[in-house]
Formats: structure tokens, sequence, C-alpha cells
């Protein structure tokens, strides 16, 4: 997965964006449009998607801290990736509206679940202990589904537009 001068700016600049959608939107627990960014940039760059997520997740840790809260990180928007790249056609006129938005859903509603077993892990946590916590943290799931889904109306015009700009190249 070589890259090129131009997909380092690209991906560089979309993990910009990620970390600065999300810091802009911190107002708004668990509302943010990372699921979105995450989907729509695997419909357009597919496995070299992963370098801007791991960008963002980098600059996560770079501007909030590397601390344990971090450590899921390095996994959950992975998660979201290989489940958009197996169940989403890889042709984006393809792709429907509801498809994206159910998606971009399920991962905001299973996300406590998902960063369960990382608490677990760390803090010691048994069986009983992380369904507890996942059952504690479920209103929050709830707020983050909920908006993921409608969020998910963006990706397809967001993925559109990328697939777009890709057509044209600097010409000098």
């Amino acid at each position: 997965m070589r890259l090129t001068v131009k997909e380092m700016a690209v991906f560089g600049m979309l993990a910009g964006l990620m970390f600065a959608s999300k810091q802009i939107m911190e107002v708004l627990p668990n509302v943010h449009l990372l699921g979105v960014f995450t989907i729509a940039i695997t419909l357009v760059y597919r496995r070299k998607a992963l370098y801007p997520i791991y960008g963002f997740v980098l600059i996560q840790g770079l501007f909030s801290g590397f601390a344990l809260w971090w450590i899921p990180y390095l996994y959950l928007w992975t998660v979201l990736w290989g489940a958009a790249m197996l169940l989403l056609p890889r042709d984006l006129g393809r792709v429907k509206p509801l498809q994206v938005m159910l998606l971009c859903a399920a991962h905001g509603y299973l996300y406590g679940t998902l960063y369960a077993p990382a608490q677990a892990l760390l803090f010691g946590l048994d069986w009983k202990g992380m369904v507890t916590w996942i059952l504690a943290g479920l209103p929050w799931d709830f707020v983050h589904g909920t908006s993921n889904f409608f969020c998910g109306l963006l990706i397809l015009p967001l993925a559109r537009t990328l697939q777009k700009a890709e057509r044209y190249t600097l010409r000098g």
C-alpha cells in the first residue's frame, strides 16, 4: 500500500478534519462525525482508508494524551472500517443511503460493548463487571447510535465529493 505524495497530503488533511470535527462537537456528548468520515473514506479509499483513520487516532492521542481511554481507539475504528469493507458494495453507485446509515448507527449502538473488553482487561473486570459496565453505558450508546444514524445521511455526499476530488490532480 505505497502512498503517493498527493495521498499523504489528502490523508493528513482527512485525519486533521476528523480530529477537528470531533473537537468542535465535544459540546454534544457522544455526537460526532467520526463514523461518517470512517465509512466515507473507506468507500473511496478502501484499504488505504486506514491511513487517515490511524492518523486521526494518533492526533487524538497527541492532543488528548495517550491514556488508558485511548487504547481502545486502536481497534474501535478498525472494526467500523472492516464492517464497511465487508458489508458495503465496492461500487459507490450501488451503495444505498440506508445501508450506510444503519452501519454507522450499529457502530454507535455497539460502541460501549466494543470498548468493554479493553476496560475489562485494563481494570481487571470479570465477566459480571464487564456486563455491568456495558449496561451502565447503554443510555450513552443509545445517544451515540441514534446520532450516528442521522449523521449517516452525510456519508454518501461526502464519499461522492471525495471520489470526485480524486479525479483531479495537480497540474503544474
